[in-house]
């Protein structure tokens, strides 16, 4: 424990008066509630009643909007008290593994929450083998987390709560989505963990009251309301109910009560005719992994079949297959007899298909899904409007068919999903986990559609689930694990050949017997030694560095990034150094030359001898001129007209045409100074050839020197100046997406409710995309050395200083822009427009800064590349050092810290 906070005399937590809103939904009402210390308490209730708000209060990873809040004696309102606190609380979120990180092992993983909370090596090993020892993931402590089952990320996730021994464990929803199995083990380890840990203080938050039956203290929540709290005993001494679930529909209002109606029982009609979904040897492999290994199955007309299942074990894989949605490596799928073909409309007509996750679109009213999917499914426009009506009636959606499904109830927005899966009217529905995180009565009443659905209209059903009571409610089940089907049977049939009463303990028995859960707990582990209290800082460099160490492992596993990172510079310096040039050179040119006399050839010859230009055919014909140019077959066409040499001799002052494709401005006003420079050249020339002596047309000479670059060759301008570009396209994208990815992942929580600050997390993020930049800058002055022979002239120290403080800056950028973004895609464009328009228009690569005026001048001193610019390029071309140079490397890092401390400013601790 921290030491810094004295044990709590009174309750582990206090709300007072605690109300939150999302916009114009209300996520809490008034909530007054005390949970005692020292025990296991639970929050009961469905989906979107504000579980998950309360926790995240309690937790400190939500702000308190109003009210206050107390946990563990400290008032969460004070972000000092909040960063003391959490040293003494662990949060383990809403989500399988939502928390973890999927490349690194379960191992690494642990060791970084140990980092997180300060401790040592020493400290840090020893806890990471006592709860590898008590949850039985010892022999799998190099396995990454992303290939773990469901069960075991739940034990990972519990091990990197537990690992700075918390006061106060948080737990939301752990075991939704997860099968009864490893249901059972969770709770198993969490007993044992407060066994060791008897002070600990837990509460839970989850939809599945068999589970809520073992908590000590319980609070039921409705609509963002507290609707009563106790022991399981008393809910149901006070409703005169015999189980925990039926006590929570007596609890809830009168309204929700009346539409708790006992299920019909609907004999099933039994109907002749092949199977409506049949399996042979259905086999899925993604790689050398196979998912589904030879299913076979037969699922009668208007059946309910259930699908059980561990998690991962290929039920939504077999789903998939049997709408065509994922195709059968082996194996084939029949509907009513014919085999299934996915590119065949008719195929999909006869299949409705829900997906577990909400997969509707948002910004459409229920009105307007309901709509687009009958057009999709291409129903004779003259019906869909009745359609959609008749769906809105059966499906009691009426009264929100304006409305948009994300302010839906989680009930009301399955019946939609429902309603969008029939509006077709399949004879097969396919439902992935329909009712997960539903409420009793909301559960009961989608039932209720189902079993009118197959007795009544003869639909066919085939869903998977992991609530046992409804598993009881299907005509067969099957139980799969591993990808392969263990046993198929009537609910009744598997219970007697067990001699089991409860579903519950068929399913465990079979998944055991096939070796899940086969990891064994040692209950006999030794206890890690007690280590000296660890001060809370404000600031402590070790939780900087676990992100930094975190950063670096993931960056290192996952390909794609690596090649973005160290290849994309590599490519972008190449391309824009062999594809960017302002060398106007070897301009092919035609001649009609009507004259055809000494001084004109002569005049030809000139342009014939220079460098700049290639002779191609000539023009033959007045009109050829213009059709050759818009050709792109020449790019200067000359035209001499008759008497050309007659009139020079006499020395009169003949008229010669030079036609130009202006297509290009900049080419276009070279060659202009090209001709003109030959023109001169010619005059000089034929004044010599008449006077015997060489005279300058002109009274004066000029003749230009080029100080630096005297080749005159674009690549010692361009390297330097993509080299800029590079440095702050990439390093400023991929630190966006670094931090945006926690955001959308979930793992942003670890930063949020752990005694993180704004600055560790950043710098540690930024510290990984720092180093990358710097390799890649180095990678590019050899390649600028070797490819293009472009040499650093000056201090390469200060070209070298300049480029850490340009590249802090650039990754700072990126720091600011994903502080207020929220997904992967709107980072990247807003990186990328932000960065490369200053970069490339108001830097110095095009126009001088100092040419600019107004606010384009303003935009490039105010982005850190006009400042870089100069150095890169005049260390490289113009051999400048640390003398002329240190005002720039000032400027970039006050850039930098700007960034940086804009990012601290913009990031939020909480959530809203």
């Amino acid at each position: 424990m921290s030491g810094q906070v004295p044990e709590p005399s009174g309750p582990a937590i206090r709300f007072a008066g605690v109300a939150h809103r999302y916009g114009k939904t209300v996520a809490l009402a008034d909530i007054d509630l005390v949970v005692p210390a020292g025990i296991m308490a639970g929050l009961i209730g469905p989906d979107g009643v504000g579980k998950s708000t309360l926790l995240g209060i309690v937790a400190g990873a939500t702000r308190i909007q109003t009210g206050s809040v107390e946990v563990l004696g400290v008032d969460m309102r004070r972000s000092s008290e909040r960063r003391r606190a959490g040293a003494r609380i662990a949060y383990m979120p809403q989500g399988l593994g939502r928390n973890l990180y999927p490349t690194l092992s379960i191992a690494e993983n642990l060791d970084f929450f140990a980092r997180l909370f300060g401790q040592g090596p020493a400290e840090r090993a020893a806890r990471i083998d006592e709860l590898l020892a008590a949850t039985g993931l010892a022999p799998f402590r190099d396995r990454p987390a992303g290939k773990l089952s469901g069960g075991m990320k739940q034990k990972l996730g519990i091990c990197a709560a537990l690992i700075h021994d918390p006061d106060l464990l948080i737990l939301d929803e752990p075991t939704t989505g997860i099968d009864p199995l490893s249901r059972r083990q969770f709770w198993e380890l969490i007993a044992r963990m407060r066994a060791r840990r008897p002070g600990m203080s837990v509460i839970v938050a989850t939809a599945y009251m068999d589970e809520a039956e073992r908590f000590d203290w319980l609070a039921a929540m409705h609509d963002g309301r507290i609707i009563a709290s106790g022991a399981p005993a008393e809910l149901r001494q006070r409703t005169g109910e015999a189980t925990l679930e039926r006590a929570f529909v007596a609890l809830l209002p009168e309204d929700i009560r009346a539409e708790d109606q006992p299920l019909p029982t609907l004999p099933r009609t039994l109907v002749d005719g092949p199977p409506a979904i049949e399996a042979e040897g259905l086999t899925c492999r993604f790689g050398t992994f196979t998912a589904v290994d030879h299913v076979s199955f037969r699922i009668g007309k208007g059946e309910i079949f259930g699908f059980l299942g561990s998690n991962g074990s290929g039920k939504s894989t077999t789903m998939r297959m049997l709408t065509g949605l994922l195709p059968a490596s082996e194996g084939e799928a029949k509907l009513f007899g014919q085999k299934l073909d996915a590119n065949d409309m008719e195929t999909r007509r006869r299949v409705g298909f829900m997906s577990q996750a909400f997969s509707l679109y948002g910004e459409l009213t229920v009105r307007q899904n309901l709509t687009l999917h009958a057009e999709l499914f291409q129903l004779p426009m003259a019906e869909i409007g009745n359609r959609v009506g008749e769906m809105l009636d059966r499906f009691d959606l009426g009264g929100v068919a304006d409305q948009r499904p994300d302010s839906l109830p989680l009930g009301m927005r399955q019946r939609l999903q429902l309603a969008v899966a029939l509006v077709h009217r399949p004879e097969v529905l396919i439902l992935d986990e329909p009712t997960s995180g539903v409420d009793p009565v909301a559960r009961d009443g989608f039932w209720r559609i189902l079993l009118e659905l197959s007795r009544k209209d003869g639909v066919t059903i085939f869903l998977s689930t992991h609530f046992m009571n409804e598993a009881e409610r299907c005509d067969r089940i099957s139980l799969m694990h591993a990808g392969k089907v263990l046993a198929v049977g009537t609910p009744a049939e598997l219970k007697a050949e067990r001699d089991m009463d409860k579903l519950e303990d068929v399913f465990i028995d079979v998944l055991e017997q096939a070796g899940m859960g086969s990891e064994q707990a040692d209950e006999d582990a030794a206890v890690a030694p007690v280590f000296a209290a660890r001060p809370t800082r404000r600031f402590d460099a070790r939780r900087l560095f676990a992100y930094a160490w975190r950063e670096s492992l993931e960056i290192a596993r996952d390909p794609a990034r690596l090649v973005f990172a160290f290849l994309g510079p590599l490519l972008l310096l190449l391309t824009f150094g062999f594809g960017i040039s302002f060398d106007v050179e070897h301009l092919r040119f035609a001649a009609f030359d009507q004259d055809q006399s000494t001084e004109s050839r002569q005049l030809l010859e000139s342009f014939q001898g220079s460098r700049y230009f290639d002779e191609q055919p000539p023009i033959t014909a007045p009109d050829e001129i213009d059709q050759r140019l818009k050709s792109g077959d020449i790019a200067l066409a000359i035209e001499i007209p008759p008497d050309f040499g007659r009139e020079l001799q006499r020395q009169l002052t003949p008229e010669v045409g030079v036609f130009v494709d202006g297509a290009m401005p900049f080419r276009a006003e070279t060659m202009r100074g090209y001709v003109s420079g030959l023109a001169q050249s010619y005059l000089s020339d034929a004044i010599a050839r008449r006077t015997g002596s060489e005279t300058s047309p002109y009274p004066i000479g000029i003749e230009s020197r080029f100080r630096y670059n005297q080749a005159f060759k674009s690549t010692n301008a361009i390297v330097p100046s993509v080299i800029v570009l590079v440095l702050v396209l990439i390093p400023a994208i991929m630190t966006a997406l670094g931090i945006v990815k926690e955001k959308e992942t979930g793992s942003i929580t670890n930063f949020q409710a752990t005694p993180v600050s704004k600055i560790e997390f950043l710098i540690g993020k930024q510290l990984p995309y720092v180093v990358i930049a710097f390799l890649n800058f180095l990678m590019m002055v050899l390649l600028a050395r070797f490819v293009f022979d472009v040499a650093v002239k000056g201090s390469f120290a200060t070209l070298a200083a300049a480029t850490l403080a340009y590249v802090l800056a650039t990754t700072g950028f990126g720091l600011f822009v994903s502080s207020f973004v929220k997904s992967q895609v709107a980072a990247i464009f807003a990186t990328a427009i932000i960065a490369i328009i200053p970069a490339v228009n108001f830097s110095g690569l095009l126009v001088p800064v100092s040419s600019l005026s107004g606010s384009g001048r303003l935009i490039g001193l105010a982005f850190p590349a006009a400042w870089y610019q100069p150095v890169s390029v005049g260390v490289f071309a113009k051999g400048l050092g640390l003398a002329e140079l240190w005002p720039n490397i000032l400027i970039l890092i006050a850039f930098g810290l700007v960034f940086i401390g804009a990012s601290v400013v913009a990031l939020r601790k909480q959530g809203a």
